[in-house]
């Protein structure tokens, strides 16, 4: 078992964060096998409804991501400073105080997702599409959290393999009760709502039993009482988390506003289908990200700058080695990934086909920016993280969005995505020279 206090080669980098790369990519693909289902089973207009309400899920779902990655860089520094006790009880306490949020939130989204889903653009029949969707997921909106929180704390905790496992479990799960729910039985939109529901249950229930009973990880849940100041610093911690989860859902919404509008419900399809591809190849920079910046962590709390500057420079040559193949992936197999999606349909075929070639082009520089932003995390500079993270998801992209369809059309928007990492890699950038000297990783 690797630990966090080793030195890592490039070989034993790879090992430790692999884990939680497959774990990203497992998660997107049984994301992906949901929208398969649904679109080529229930038809295009289900599919469209799905992929007009997710954002307003995600949105509600990331505070799930804040706490684990907030958290998860407060307990692995807690841990790398020498204070397991201490350590163990802000992991209890934030999942704890995640339980009872999500509790909350679910309970607005239910009550308010007809207006919700009429704000993002649905009519008539479209409205119950995605309102019986999304207020099915709600009720499982808790267990979305927990899953999402505890892939950045089983890190911490040493187990990324376990996450792993549990993702694998999950993500089964939930392939064969969409087969079994919108294929056999054809309950549509609500049978992919209930097998994604139960499959987070199960990735949210397994963690809990592990950390609930004594294991061999340095983290355990154990009887605390909430304090304000540890969760307020884990919530700056992970803003950029968040914000970057937030941001992407309103940059979604506002995607499918302006493409209703250029290339009607034809057009969110395929920007649907983007975002499922996506996933892949984006999981691949977030899994990564996910899975070095507990060490990273580890060592700014320990204080092995030698260390420091090791991972910092051998994540940027992965990442960037990576970026090259995966880009090269999208282009040569855009046709392929279109036609699994909607091939029975030569005209939307084509229109998806074009958009994930010039849509993949972003992946050549989104995986510097994405490490950036969980550098930054790691190093317990919320601030700077929320900052690179606002600009490239928000700003950036609501400008080009905006902007490059006046100019190009319908490409515009594919490529608004291309401009908006641009622009975030020259911030990137500067940030790491602005802070190598306080943090001395180069």
């Amino acid at each position: 078992m690797i630990q966090l206090l080793e030195h890592f080669t490039y070989k034993k980098l790879i090992r430790f964060t692999i884990p939680t790369v497959a774990m990203m990519i497992f998660t997107s693909v049984y994301g992906v096998v949901d929208g398969l289902f649904v679109s080529n089973v229930a038809g295009s207009e289900s599919f469209a409804g799905v992929n007009l309400i997710m954002p307003a899920l995600m949105m509600l779902g990331s505070v799930g991501f804040m706490i684990g990655t907030g958290g998860s860089a407060l307990v692995s520094k807690t841990i790398g400073e020498g204070n397991k006790k201490l350590a163990n009880r802000y992991f209890s306490m934030l999942i704890y105080f995640l339980v009872i949020a999500s509790i909350v939130l679910a309970a607005i989204g239910i009550l308010f997702i007809r207006q919700i889903s009429e704000l993002l653009g649905a009519e008539g029949e479209m409205v119950n599409i995605c309102s019986v969707y999304g207020r099915t997921l709600l009720f499982a909106l808790p267990f979305f959290m927990l899953q999402n929180c505890f892939q950045s704390f089983l890190v911490v905790a040493e187990k990324p393999a376990m996450g792993l496992g549990v993702s694998l479990a999950a993500g089964l799960t939930n392939m064969v009760l969409d087969f079994l729910f919108i294929y056999v039985f054809g309950l549509g939109v609500f049978g992919a709502a209930l097998a994604t529901g139960i499959s987070q249950f199960i990735g949210a229930m397994i963690p809990i039993f592990y950390f609930a009973r004594k294991n061999k990880s340095p983290l355990k849940l154990v009887k605390t009482k909430l304090e304000l100041k540890p969760i307020l610093k884990t919530c700056t911690n992970g803003s950029s988390e968040m914000v970057t989860n937030i941001s992407m859902s309103l940059v979604n919404m506002l995607y499918n506003l302006q493409l209703v509008k250029y290339a009607g419900y034809d057009g969110v399809v395929a920007y649907g289908i983007i975002m499922y591809v996506g996933f892949i190849f984006v999981g691949t920079y977030l899994g990564y990200s996910v899975g070095v910046a507990p060490i990273i962590g580890y060592h700014y709390g320990a204080g092995n700058t030698d260390e420091l500057k090791s991972l910092f420079k051998k994540s940027l040559i992965l990442l960037s080695a990576t970026a090259v193949i995966l880009t090269a992936c999208a282009e040569i197999f855009s046709s392929a990934l279109a036609g699994i999606f909607v091939g029975y349909n030569k005209e939307l075929h084509a229109m998806t086909t074009n958009a994930i070639c010039l849509f993949a082009l972003s992946y050549i520089i989104s995986g510097i920016n994405i490490f950036a932003s969980a550098f930054f995390t790691a190093l317990n500079n919320g601030l700077v993280s929320a900052i690179i993270s606002f600009l490239r998801t928000l700003v950036f992209q609501v400008a080009f969005i905006f902007i490059l369809p006046l100019l190009l059309d319908l490409n515009g928007i594919w490529l608004a995505v291309v401009g908006a990492e641009i622009c975030s890699l020259i911030v990137s950038i500067s940030f790491f020279a602005a802070n190598r000297k306080k943090y001395k990783y180069v």
